[in-house]
């Protein structure tokens, strides 16, 4: 029987049986008795034998997935009420539980960081299954600071970042816009409106309920930037992105090395938007013009049943495992898609716990771009899926490679769409498209983290910034991308108060550089080993974080840490330009 996507709404009882289930109760008070329990380890991590060592790792594992149930439930509840207080309240209420559970365990990880000789203590074969995850706690030694301080850092946490990016959260989702009083979503799904005037239209539209609400956006980044400059000095973090390259696993030179490759060929982009611009018949290309689609592409609505077909259709003919996978999401209630006021813009995949299974939320309104979106988070669910297997210490993966299965996903469903279209016009409006989304998250994406470098290091060195100073941060790191190929409206400068990984996640936006490129790569090796390459991809995905960046991708003849790496995938998205180049006669 079709589904109406407004009937896709996810099913959270594998979790919880809603808000008011005894069950959280029962799992709140049983994380307070273990946490408590877990202090007899206090002061003994040094001294313990290994097999000791090894049950007191899996009962922190233990602990943590059921607080990590009651955050995940807590948190998608969330995610669709916005405006609801007692989805708010629930949300606030287990993240305090998660500060209190973390501050009276921490010493396990302070004691296991300082000590001397880890190396060969992990060496022994029982504790082969967290050496990984052992061996990555410690390198934050250098970082740490004494467990009175980690104590206060701990309960302070539920009133610090986390607590204005819910803030973030509820502002951006209670904003309506224009007369006709749109959600965030919808209007910004106008900007790709084959019509100017509705995509002009639309652009001052999020301009004007962006203002309205400039005064709170604005002192809410200057307060995240702020609590993250307080903690990055008190550990001694060398720059304000280092802590976020930690936890991705990765160095700054390399890190450096993609940023450097990508800026120096903004020129790509300015080649781009100038073929786009003659391709739309304009003068001149304005801001609202990016996303306009290519002519000789159908404006065509897609229902869900029809979405859904093509994503799994496109993810059978690379693996049925996966599509089979993936046919979970939709048939047992995984998926929230229909866009919903109060329900939270955008979209993602949360994996929650090993003992459960990811969801996935989208804001579904027929266009093609959302059906890219639904294989982009269902990349990223499969992903989550095949790897609760490593357990929850384990199948957690740095954001560098966790992008890498999102955007092999869309790679996949793009070229099934590619290989049904027969018409040239259709062909090369969609090849545009495609460029335009691996622009969005190649160039974009690193336009934004100079963006970021500019706030956090101004913040850090002037004081409180004022609005003007941040818009320009961002009007300055957009025009060094796009050079003289798009004009930058007025409306433009205040676009960066809309984007949630600047609070969510401050540093995280590199990292869909880094899976763009990687993919491309990966499909380029897809491509030369046709079937032998989809079980060396399927173990990639089930290896969850069990091991480093550079480890996982191995087998695949991929070293991170070749400095030409990211120039070849940048050569691979120049091919793509040239193709459609080609397609004009230039």
């Amino acid at each position: 029987m079709a589904q109406a996507v407004e009937d896709v709404i996810w099913n959270l009882a594998d979790l919880y049986n809603g808000p008011e289930d005894p069950a959280i109760r029962a799992d709140t008070d049983w994380c307070r008795q273990r946490a408590a329990a877990f202090s007899r380890y206090r002061g003994r991590i040094e001294s313990l034998e290994a097999k000791e060592f090894l049950d007191s790792v899996a009962e922190l594992e233990e602990l943590n997935e059921r607080a990590q149930k009651l955050l995940a439930f807590a948190y998608l509840n969330f995610a669709t009420r916005t405006q609801d207080p007692g989805a708010s309240a629930l949300f606030q209420s287990v993240k305090e539980l998660g500060s209190e559970l973390y501050r009276d365990t921490l010493f396990f990880n302070l004691e296991w960081t300082k000590l001397e000789g880890a190396e060969e203590r992990v060496s022994n074969p029982c504790l082969a299954k967290y050496r990984h995850y052992l061996l990555a706690l410690r390198r934050y030694r250098p970082y740490v600071l004494s467990e009175p301080e980690e104590r206060i850092l701990a309960e302070k946490e539920p009133a610090g970042a986390s607590a204005w990016a819910a803030l973030f959260d509820k502002v951006l989702s209670g904003l309506r816009f224009g007369e006709k009083k749109r959600t965030e979503t919808e209007v910004l799904s106008d900007l790709y409106s084959t019509d100017r005037e509705v995509r002009k239209n639309s652009a001052v539209e999020l301009t004007e309920g962006l203002r309205s609400a400039l005064p709170v956006l604005t002192h809410l980044f200057n307060t995240v930037l702020l609590d993250k400059s307080i903690e990055d000095r008190l550990r001694k973090y060398p720059n304000w992105l280092s802590a976020r390259n930690l936890s991705n696993e990765a160095e700054d030179a390399m890190v450096e090395a993609l940023v450097s490759s990508v800026c120096s060929r903004y020129d790509l982009v300015a080649r781009y938007y100038r073929l786009k611009r003659d391709l739309l018949g304009h003068d001149r290309l304005a801001d609202y013009d990016r996303y306009a689609p290519i002519p000789g592409l159908p404006d065509t609505r897609y229902s869900w049943e029809e979405a859904k077909s093509i994503v799994l259709s496109a993810f059978g003919a690379f693996s049925p495992g996966m599509a089979e996978i993936a046919s979970e999401f939709f048939e047992r209630g995984w998926i929230h898609a229909p866009v919903l006021p109060g329900k939270r813009g955008g979209a993602f995949a949360h994996p929650t716990v090993p003992s459960a299974h990811p969801y996935v939320l989208v804001n579904f309104q027929g266009r093609q771009r959302d059906i890219m979106t639904l294989a982009h988070e269902l990349g990223h669910g499969v992903h989550q899926y095949l790897a609760r297997a490593q357990g929850l210490f384990n199948s957690d993966t740095p954001l560098t490679t966790a992008e890498s299965a999102s955007v092999f996903g869309e790679m996949l469903v793009f070229r099934h769409l590619l290989a049904r279209m027969n018409s040239p016009a259709e062909r090369r409006a969609f090849l545009c498209s495609k460029i335009e989304d691996t622009f969005a998250t190649v160039f974009r994406q690193v336009s934004m983290n100079r963006f970021e470098d500019a706030v956090h290091n101004g913040r850090r060195t002037g004081g409180e910034l004022d609005a003007e100073f941040i818009s320009s941060a961002w009007l300055d790191t957009q025009k060094a991308m796009f050079g003289d190929s798009v004009y930058l409206t007025d409306n433009y400068r205040i676009w960066w108060s809309y984007i949630p990984h600047f609070v969510h996640s401050p540093g995280y936006v590199y990292a869909y550089a880094f899976g763009e490129l990687l993919v491309l790569a990966l499909y380029a090796k897809y491509l030369s080993q046709g079937a032998d390459f989809v079980p060396m991809y399927s173990r990639f995905l089930a290896s969850g974080g069990n091991a480093g960046p550079n480890d996982l991708l191995r087998p695949f003849g991929i070293d991170l840490e070749d400095p030409d790496f990211w120039n070849r995938g940048i050569n691979i998205i120049e091919g793509l330009i040239e193709e459609a180049e080609g397609e004009m006669g230039r």
